[in-house]
C-alpha cells in the first residue's frame, strides 16, 4: 500500500488539476468547489511546515496547466510566476490553523492568496482565477456587491460546507449554506444601473493567423483586413468598434494615410468609429490609445491605456533583466508603452463610454474607473493574436463577463484574431466569434447609468473581513480554552 506521505501527494495534484480545470477555457466550475474540499482535506491537522508545502503543491498543480500560455512567451517567466503564486497560496494555507476552525479561515486564505497574486509584483497577473471559473456559475451575480473576491471566498464556502459534510458537521454546514444564500440573495436585491438609451453596435474582428507576434507582422496587411471587414458592416449602426492596437502609425495618427482612412470610414458609415492605435513616439517609447471618430470623420476623444502589460509593453527593471536574457528583451519590446493618466473614459455622441484595453479588463479597478467617471457601456478592444492557445482568450471573454456583472454594464470585446464577444449586463456572452475568423457582431445594446457597490468600495472589504477571519479562527478556540482552563 502507498505510505500516507504519497497518498497526500497525489490528493494535492488531484486538487490543483480540479481547480485548473474549472477555468476557461475548459470551464467546468463544478470542480472549483471539489478543488477546494480536496485541499481542506489535505490541510486538516497537519503542521504548518506541511500546510505550506501541500498548499503550495496543489496550487502549482492548478496553475501550471492553466497558465501554461505563458511559457510560449518566456518560459523562465512561466516557470518563476507560477512558483511565486504557488508560495502565495502555500503561505496563506500555512496561516490557517489545523483543526476545524481553519473552515473559518480558509476562505479568506484563498482571498488573500488570490488577491496578493491580482496585485503583486508589477501590478499581479489575475488569470485563471477562482472567480473566472465561476463566471458561468450560479454564484457569479454576487460579484455585483463586493466584487470578484467575494466570489473567490464563495467558492471556498462551498468548498469547506461539503468538507464539513463529509465529517458530519452538521453545524458547521448549515452556517456555510447560510453564508451562501444570504450573499447569493444579497446580489439579487443589492443596487444596481438603469438602462438610459439603446444603440446598434458593430465589432469589427479581422481575422488571420494566431500565435503572431507583432515583429513579424506587416502593420498595413492587418489595417487593410480590418477595413476590408467594416464592408460587411449593416447600416444604420451607431457605434463601430475596432480591436486594439489593429493601427500601428508612426508618429501622430492624423499625420499618416490611416488617420484618413478611418476618417473616411466614419463618414462612410454615419457612425462613431473607435479603433485601437500605437503610434510611434520615438525609438524607445509608444502609445497605446483608443481613438473615437465622430460620423463627420473629425476626431472626437482618445483613451490612452493606463495599466500596461509588464514584460509585454514595459520591462519592469530593465537593467537587470535585459542582461539575465542575453538582450533578447530588447529585442522583443525594442520600445516601451507609456502610460496615460486620463480617467478610463471617452467621450461620443452617444455619450461617455468606459474603456479597459485588452489587460486592463482582468482588473476590476480599472472597470471601476471607467464606471465611476460616467461610462455608459465598458468597451474592451484587445489583442490576443500573439498568445498561444486559446486560454488567454477565453478567460478574457470570463473576464469581460465579471466586469459586465461587477458594474452592470454591458461589454463590447473586441479582437483582432478572437474572441470578440458581445456580453449583456447579466454576464450573459449574446455572441462571440472564433479563432482567426473574420466576421462583424452586430447587436442592439444598453447604454446604463448607476452604480453597484462594488463600483463603489472595490476590493476591500473582502481584503479587510478575510484577515478578520483568519485571525477569528486562531483567536477564537484560544479564547475558548483558556476560558475552559479558568472554569477547571
Amino acid at each position: 500500500m502507498p505510505d500516507k506521505r504519497h497518498v497526500r501527494i497525489s490528493v494535492a495534484l488531484i486538487a490543483g488539476l480540479c481547480l485548473a480545470a474549472s477555468v476557461p477555457p475548459w470551464g467546468w466550475w463544478p470542480l472549483g468547489f471539489v478543488g477546494v474540499t480536496l485541499v481542506d482535506r489535505l490541510l486538516a491537522d497537519r503542521p504548518a511546515r506541511s500546510r505550506f508545502g501541500i498548499g503550495a503543491l496543489a496550487t502549482a498543480a492548478w496553475l501550471y496547466p492553466s497558465i501554461v500560455w505563458m511559457a510560449d512567451l518566456t518560459f523562465p517567466g512561466y516557470l518563476v510566476a507560477c512558483l511565486a503564486y504557488s508560495i502565495y497560496f502555500g503561505a496563506a494555507f500555512a496561516a490557517c490553523p489545523p483543526g476545524r476552525w481553519r473552515w473559518l479561515a480558509l476562505p479568506g486564505a484563498f482571498v488573500i492568496a488570490e488577491w496578493a497574486r491580482w496585485s503583486f509584483p508589477f501590478g499581479g497577473v489575475p488569470l485563471s482565477t477562482l472567480a473566472m471559473g465561476q463566471a458561468n456559475g450560479p454564484l457569479a451575480s454576487t460579484v455585483r456587491v463586493f466584487g470578484s473576491l467575494e466570489l473567490v471566498a464563495l467558492v471556498a464556502v462551498v468548498g469547506v460546507g461539503l468538507a464539513a459534510l463529509i465529517d458530519r458537521r452538521w453545524v458547521a454546514a448549515g452556517v456555510a449554506v447560510a453564508v451562501v444564500a444570504v450573499a447569493w440573495l444579497g446580489a439579487q436585491v443589492a443596487p444596481g444601473s438603469r438602462p438610459i438609451d439603446r444603440i446598434d453596435v458593430a465589432i469589427v474582428q479581422g481575422g488571420g493567423e494566431q500565435r503572431t507576434r507583432a515583429v513579424d507582422t506587416d502593420e498595413r496587411v492587418v489595417f487593410e483586413r480590418h477595413l476590408d471587414a467594416s464592408a460587411d458592416i449593416a447600416t444604420p449602426v451607431d457605434l463601430v468598434l475596432w480591436p486594439e492596437n489593429v493601427v500601428n502609425v508612426e508618429g501622430r495618427l492624423e499625420d499618416n494615410p490611416e488617420g484618413t482612412e478611418l476618417g473616411d470610414l466614419a463618414r462612410e458609415l454615419d457612425t462613431t468609429l473607435i479603433p485601437g492605435i500605437v503610434e510611434g513616439i520615438n525609438s524607445d517609447e509608444f502609445l497605446n490609445a483608443s481613438v473615437v471618430y465622430g460620423p463627420d470623420g473629425e476626431v472626437i476623444d482618445r483613451y490612452d491605456k493606463v495599466h500596461r502589460v509588464p514584460f509585454g509593453e514595459y520591462v519592469p527593471l530593465r537593467s537587470i533583466v535585459a542582461p539575465l536574457s542575453g538582450g533578447s528583451v530588447d529585442t522583443y519590446i525594442a520600445r516601451e508603452a507609456v502610460a496615460g493618466t486620463e480617467p478610463a473614459v471617452v467621450s461620443t455622441s452617444h455619450g461617455a463610454m468606459g474603456v479597459s484595453v485588452s489587460w486592463e479588463v482582468f482588473f476590476g479597478h480599472r472597470a471601476r474607473d471607467a464606471i465611476g467617471n460616467g461610462g455608459t457601456i465598458l468597451l474592451n478592444p484587445t489583442n490576443g493574436a500573439s498568445y498561444w492557445l486559446s486560454i488567454v482568450q477565453a478567460q478574457q471573454v470570463a473576464s469581460s463577463q465579471l466586469r459586465a456583472l461587477e458594474t452592470d454594464r454591458w461589454v463590447l470585446q473586441a479582437a483582432p484574431t478572437g474572441y470578440s464577444a458581445i456580453v449583456s449586463a447579466d454576464g450573459e456572452v449574446l455572441t462571440r466569434t472564433g479563432i482567426s475568423e473574420r466576421r462583424v457582431l452586430q447587436g442592439a445594446v444598453e447604454l446604463r447609468e448607476g452604480q453597484t457597490l462594488a463600483t463603489r468600495v472595490g476590493d476591500w472589504p473582502m481584503v479587510v473581513l478575510a484577515l478578520i477571519v483568519m485571525g477569528a479562527a486562531w483567536i477564537i478556540p484560544h479564547r475558548r480554552s483558556t476560558r475552559h482552563l479558568v472554569v477547571a
